[in-house]
């Protein structure tokens, strides 16, 4: 039994434990005026006071000890145990990150595609319940995992993801409408795609604005995230034939936020602007907010009786006392 968890049926009936102390009083008052007051010449005679007359009153203190049991017993002492069904609806994520050479711009520390891997990761970790896939994209798109729980195997692959994987450019619709492909069969409760991009849809076949109206069609709340600081910044623009490395150059930062609004719009979705990875860590921090999987917990309580116990002291004490009381302590007439 746990009595920090102990309730009453009938509380009320603990009120009778009141008469335990007004019992104590009437027989201690009344206890001493029974007492026959003699006059001794000496008071040597007091040390021979029979120690049956000394330890009477036990029987009183068995009967209160059991009274209070009795009254404890009759409140139904009673203890619980719980049980809990928890079911979890998850929400389906895409992550559709934009891998073109502009990535590499210097602007974010250090430089925009890390620091984009680096806070999708953390974002990913953190959605403990949800499936998640992965798509990227430049001139073309291209699956780079599909919608799994796995999410260490998800972060492992965010490391795998290089520019130059796929034909270099913009391709935003492409991008989309392989994330909203991945997700139209998904039967959870929440569709989510995460759209990252640095530019301006330049290559491709499906336009952004079709892609969106898809998402839209599908429930499929699309949230994009435009890349960038404001103003110039260095970014690559060629190749060294020689030595294969990009030459960088200071260019104007061109983010088509337009037609990222329009999507995220289309489909219920929200659009952001991160212009330094604080900015990024605090966008995919309200994505957080905004996209929780939904908890139901249903809890079950059984109450055991627990009065047997006091039922059984109780009378435990009053055969000791009916015992005492016709054997050591009994009294001739």
């Amino acid at each position: 039994m746990i009595w920090n968890d102990i309730t009453f049926a009938n509380i009320h009936l603990l009120w009778g434990l009141l008469l335990i102390p007004m019992l104590i009083v009437f027989y201690y008052l009344s206890y001493h005026k029974r007492q026959a007051t003699i006059k001794y010449s000496s008071l040597t005679t007091l040390d021979n006071k029979s120690w049956k007359v000394r330890y009477r009153p036990v029987l009183f203190v068995l009967r209160m000890l059991a009274l209070s049991l009795l009254i404890i017993a009759l409140a139904r002492p009673q203890t619980s145990s719980h049980k809990q069904d928890i079911s979890i609806e998850g929400i389906d994520i895409i992550v559709s990150l934009d891998v073109s050479a502009s990535m590499l711009g210097t602007d974010f520390n250090p430089n925009r595609l890390e620091a984009a891997k680096s806070v999708a990761k953390d974002f990913v970790i953190s959605r403990n319940n949800d499936r998640i896939g992965l798509v990227i994209f430049s001139g073309e798109s291209f699956t780079q995992c599909p919608l799994t729980t796995d999410h260490q195997m998800v972060t492992n692959l965010f490391d795998d993801i290089k520019t130059g994987m796929l034909e270099n450019g913009t391709a935003i619709g492409d991008g989309l409408a392989m994330a909203v492909q991945r997700l139209k069969n998904s039967e959870a409760k929440s569709k989510v795609i995460i759209l990252l991009t640095d530019g301006v849809n330049n290559s491709g076949s499906i336009d952004p604005l079709t892609a969106a109206e898809m998402a839209e069609i599908y429930g499929i709340r699309v949230y994009t995230i435009g890349v960038g600081s404001k103003g110039m910044a260095r970014v690559p623009v060629s190749i060294n034939p020689v030595t294969g490395e990009y030459i960088f150059r200071q260019r104007k930062v061109n983010i088509d936020e337009k037609t990222l609004k329009t999507i995220s719009e289309t489909s219920n979705g929200k659009y952001f602007r991160a212009t330094d990875k604080n900015k990024l860590e605090e966008i995919y921090q309200s994505i957080d907010k905004l996209e929780r999987s939904k908890i139901d917990v249903l809890s079950y309580e059984r109450k055991h009786e627990e009065f047997l116990i006091f039922a059984l002291l109780a009378a435990v004490l009053i055969v000791i006392e009916w015992f005492l009381r016709k054997t050591i302590f009994r009294t001739i007439p």
